[in-house]
């Protein structure tokens, strides 16, 4: 059997560390972000594909299911309980093997099914029937299992079906964590909880300027859940805390904190909905205008803009490549004393086996006193070691241990 050839270059990054540098941007788009909505639908469509497939085939079948888009409705809110008077239209979009050995697959409703149980996870306060039609279009392929079996035998290795990076980077920053947690706990099944009133589309801005950081939080009320002005402000201020919570458990810097300042209570303006997200009021979503697979945007750091949720697990790399690329930069910078920040990416040719990327580039930023000839020896064998285990990406995507946004 012939050597892999993985092309792995572990070399020195010489520029200012995130922390050090002046100025620094950080956004996440909450779960009820019209296009982390589309996001979470194309992933949910696929993985439930992919189980399916598993199911009655025993393989995953080629599709792709990262091109849905979310077309905004229009809503009437109004304290104690508005009205959405037009849809949301959900556009499921791509494709997938339908046809196998002249059997029918049922693509479609194995999608819309996927779509509704990830809607009624994501978004509590939309009402499946009345808010939302989806509309499955996604085209149809045909394939004789007799050759994918033996396909798959003479390649165990998926073959790149696609030319493509993935990039990812670690540590977080004081200011990333800070943004990332704050989505988190406000979209907590906890905070929720004690706050009703917080609808899922929640974007958090962080704007770090020396070591003073602004926070500015975005959060949909859920009209049905507020009373009045007094009740919306009341929650604001719990919003407010929270954040202000987060902030002081990950920094020493002086924090900033700006809740819905688009508000106007003099004028009767405030960020309610009657369902929790925008979308009901003309938003539109689209996959890949949003998070990065770390769960964040980052222009302070490389990124990849291929968008990774409803790619398929298998062979696609503008999801493998990502998911891998932010494995071996966290394994990179638990594992390795010294690395003040590491960056990672992973460049595929199509049709070549995806465990032997035309590069994996690993540029580390050594800490004070830390010289890259002791950090290289053992950043080549992490990332060689994840790329000797790369099929484990599959597993761990239909686990749902891997989050793609």
């Amino acid at each position: 059997m012939a050597e892999k050839v993985r092309n792995i270059v572990v070399e020195e990054l010489v520029r200012t560390p995130v922390e050090m540098q002046k100025v620094e941007l950080v956004e996440r788009k909450g779960i009820g972000h019209p296009d982390s909505i589309a996001d979470g639908i194309a992933e949910a469509v696929s993985r439930a594909l992919s189980r399916e497939y598993i199911k009655r085939y025993g393989i995953i079948l080629h599709h792709n299911t990262d091109q849905v888009e979310v077309v905004g409705g229009k809503a009437y809110p109004r304290f104690g309980g508005g009205e959405v008077i037009k849809p949301i239209y959900i556009l499921l979009s791509g494709r997938a093997v339908e046809i196998v050995d002249r059997e029918i697959f049922p693509v479609h409703e194995v999608a819309i099914k996927a779509a509704r149980e990830y809607l009624r996870k994501a978004v509590r306060h939309l009402d499946l029937e009345n808010h939302v039609v989806i509309d499955s279009r996604i085209g149809q392929g045909s394939v004789d299992l007799v050759g994918v079996f033996n396909k798959a035998k003479e390649n165990p290795i998926p073959l790149a079906n696609d030319t493509s990076f993935g990039v990812g980077y670690a540590p977080l920053s004081e200011t990333e964590r800070i943004v990332y947690e704050t989505e988190k706990l406000l979209n907590s099944d906890e905070f929720k909880r004690k706050y009703p009133a917080v609808g899922e589309d929640i974007k958090v801005m962080g704007l770090r300027r020396g070591d003073e950081i602004d926070i500015t939080i975005a959060a949909a009320m859920v009209d049905s859940e507020v009373d009045g002005p007094d009740e919306y402000m009341a929650v604001k201020e719990a919003i407010y805390e929270a954040a202000r919570g987060v902030a002081e458990a990950h920094t020493e810097r002086k924090v900033n904190i700006y809740v819905n300042t688009a508000d106007d209570p003099e004028k009767g303006i405030y960020y309610i909905t009657v369902t929790g997200t925008s979308a009901e009021a003309g938003d539109d979503g689209s996959v890949g205008r949003g998070n990065r697979v770390n769960g964040l945007i980052t222009p302070n750091r490389h990124m990849s803009m291929e968008a990774a949720a409803g790619k398929n697990p298998v062979s696609h790399v503008g999801k493998i490549y990502n998911l891998l690329s932010m494995l071996i930069a966290n394994d990179i910078d638990e594992q390795i004393e010294g690395v003040e920040e590491v960056y990672v990416r992973i460049l595929s040719q199509i049709g070549k086996p995806i465990d032997e990327p035309l590069v994996a580039s690993v540029q580390i930023i050594p800490k004070k006193g830390y010289s890259l000839e002791t950090l290289q020896k053992p950043a080549y064998e992490i990332t060689d070691a994840w790329l000797a285990d790369i099929t484990k990406i599959q597993k761990m995507i239909l686990e749902d241990k891997l989050n793609v946004f």
